[in-house]
This record gives C-alpha cells, sequence and structure tokens, in this order.
C-alpha cells in the first residue's frame, strides 16, 4: 500500500488533475472507472483508497474525495454516423462532457470538437460524460472538413428545427451560447435553424440543452419518416 505522498503515481495524478500531459487523463470514482472497464478499457494506473494507497493520500479534484482514481490514455474517433453532433468555441468543459452523454444516448455519431473547444478529457468534462467518454469518445475536425448535410443552429434565425427536411448523414453545428458559430460556418452551412421557444422564455438556450433537443426533434423525425 502507498504510504508515502512522494510516490510517483500519486504525483502523475496530482499534475493530470491540474493539466493533462503526454494523453492521459483521470477518472474519478467507481462509477467512471466501471464504464472504462465495461468499454475495454485498460488503465495506465489505478488506485484504490485503502487498498492501493492511504485514503487521506489518493488525490482528487472533488470536494468530498474518492475512492477509486483511474489513469487512461485518450482516444478519439472519426467523424462519421447518420447523425453527429459539432462544436465551435464552446469553452465549457461541463458543457463538453453533458453533449458527450447527450450524443451518446440520442446520436450514432460522436461530438465532434473543432477550433476553441475545452478539453474533453479535462476531470470536469470526464464527470459530467458519465462515462459516456469511454463508449463514445469524440473527434475532432474544422467544420470545412464535416461530412454529410450541415445544420447550423442559432438563436431566432433561419427555419424551425422541425422544418429541414431529413437527409442523413446530418451534423448538428451548434457555437458558444454568446458567441454562436462563426460567420464562415453560417454562410456555408447547408441549413440555417433555430429551436422554437415560448416569446416570454429566456434569452437563448445553455448549448448543452440546444444540443440534446435538437438531438431529440432529428430521432423524433426520424421515427416518424
Amino acid at each position: 500500500m502507498i504510504t508515502s505522498r512522494d510516490n510517483q503515481q500519486l504525483k502523475t495524478i496530482r499534475k493530470l488533475l491540474q493539466k493533462r500531459r503526454d494523453g492521459l487523463f483521470v477518472a474519478e470514482g467507481e462509477d467512471l472507472v466501471d464504464a472504462a472497464a465495461a468499454n475495454g478499457w485498460t488503465p495506465e494506473i489505478l488506485l484504490r483508497s485503502g487498498v492501493d494507497v492511504e485514503p487521506d493520500l489518493l488525490p482528487s479534484s472533488l470536494g468530498s474525495g474518492t475512492r477509486v482514481v483511474g489513469v487512461y490514455r485518450e482516444r478519439w474517433s472519426q467523424p462519421g454516423g447518420d447523425l453527429s453532433v459539432y462544436l465551435h468555441g464552446v469553452r465549457d468543459p461541463g458543457n463538453i462532457g453533458t453533449i458527450i452523454r447527450s450524443a451518446h444516448a440520442l446520436a450514432d455519431g460522436p461530438l465532434i470538437l473543432g477550433p476553441g473547444c475545452a478539453d474533453p478529457y479535462g476531470p470536469k468534462a470526464v464527470r459530467a460524460s458519465m462515462g459516456s467518454i469511454f463508449a463514445r469518445p469524440p473527434a475532432r475536425a474544422d467544420f470545412g472538413d464535416l461530412k454529410g448535410t450541415t445544420i447550423a443552429l442559432e438563436k431566432d434565425a433561419g427555419v424551425p428545427l422541425d422544418d429541414v427536411a431529413l437527409s442523413p448523414p446530418e451534423v448538428l453545428c451548434l457555437g458558444a451560447e454568446r458567441a454562436g458559430l462563426p460567420t464562415a460556418a453560417l454562410r456555408t452551412a447547408d441549413f440555417r435553424a433555430h429551436i422554437p421557444v415560448r416569446q416570454d422564455g429566456p434569452d437563448s438556450l445553455n448549448v448543452g440543452m440546444a444540443a440534446a433537443i435538437a438531438l431529440y426533434a432529428r430521432n423524433r423525425m426520424a421515427a416518424r419518416a
């Protein structure tokens, strides 16, 4: 059992909780470690509190601590599938992880990360994915390299999303809540659409919420087709 704070594995975990290095990342907690194992990921390091390491020495980014920490090597998918999501400039890692989870639930393609997006393998994003990052790792691409029908979602612009006829493979494209998609993407997208909301509702939807709603809507259309 590890009893020294100066142990090299503990040092590695502490560094990774601050900033990833050499393609490695940390998963904290039994649920995430179990999800990794279920999807065939082998840990580079696996430490269990009270078994492999003294409980008060196990590093964690959680206020309540954790009972197990795994260190894994990142993986990246290729863009594809009949339905996927592309993000540009989404800096909140919590939103990144949430959309990875939504895409896993509602799409057959991965989340595709464009320029300016937060690290999907940072601790907050990994936690927000609730294990989906192990089942459906994200992809990377620029907007101009996307294949299929691109649907640019923006607030109060274009047509209602339900008015866009199904044309798979489709890529739902979203930007950050405040900045939106870049002008070049809006100009070259196959369709520009919005999610209708009540006139007395909020000014905009969180990008994580918008992605989930849009994915659900396209699934409903496909089921009725």
